[in-house]
């Protein structure tokens, strides 16, 4: 049964079995605008970035993925790509953008990641008709089990903004542990938001 996140929640990536989770994907759907206008309503195509921040030890920023870069340096993250409109004929119950992760396979030096969104063309997150988001265990095309969802869109906290930070999976003890953050940023661009999460949620 998945969680609805709470801003400051922490959560165990334990499975139901007792087993830590390895692989996770953090899956963001959203739909395209309506705008009514004189000959009925028209879609507007709404570009949200799915991105990912890893940070040593130090809080020092040592890799990113987004929509630029689909793959982090070790391989252990990747990206699905780029979904430039949202979903045009209302939720069809899929992700526009996957970035999976496979804990095994980060650099030692990895100890936190980071993930957030930012609207590309500057789009408010109140204007947007649906955008969730979903950390889930999985690939890309099927979920296994869902651990976490947060609803953007139906949070008043977010209107007014184009930027948020989801939270952050961080390593206690040679485990990894995940901090839901919830928050919007005023940031307009992805590499203002990297330096947000380094100076406020590390």
């Amino acid at each position: 049964m998945a969680i609805n996140l709470e801003k400051g929640q922490r959560i165990n990536l334990e499975k139901s079995n007792g087993t830590k989770l390895q692989n996770i994907c953090v899956g963001v759907n959203w739909g395209a605008i309506e705008k009514k206008g004189l000959f009925g309503t028209k879609k507007e195509p709404v570009d949200l970035d799915a991105s990912c921040a890893v940070y040593d030890d130090k809080k020092n920023h040592i890799d990113s993925v987004n929509f630029r870069k689909l793959q982090s340096n070790d391989q252990a993250i990747k990206h699905s790509g780029d979904d430039l409109t949202g979903d045009i004929n209302g939720d069809d119950g899929l992700d526009n953008e996957v970035i999976t992760l496979d804990f095994s396979r980060l650099s030692p030096s990895a100890n936190h990641v980071a993930f957030f969104i930012n609207s590309f063309r500057g789009q408010d997150f109140k204007d947007i008709p649906f955008a969730s988001i979903r950390i889930y265990e999985g690939t890309p095309t099927k979920v296994s089990q869902e651990f976490a969802r947060y609803d953007i869109a139906n949070d008043t906290s977010f209107s007014g903004n184009v930027s948020m930070v989801l939270g952050v999976f961080y390593k206690r003890n040679e485990e990894w542990k995940f901090s839901a953050i919830g928050a919007p940023t005023k940031d307009k661009k992805l590499e203002e938001t990297i330096l947000t999460i380094q100076q406020n949620h590390l």
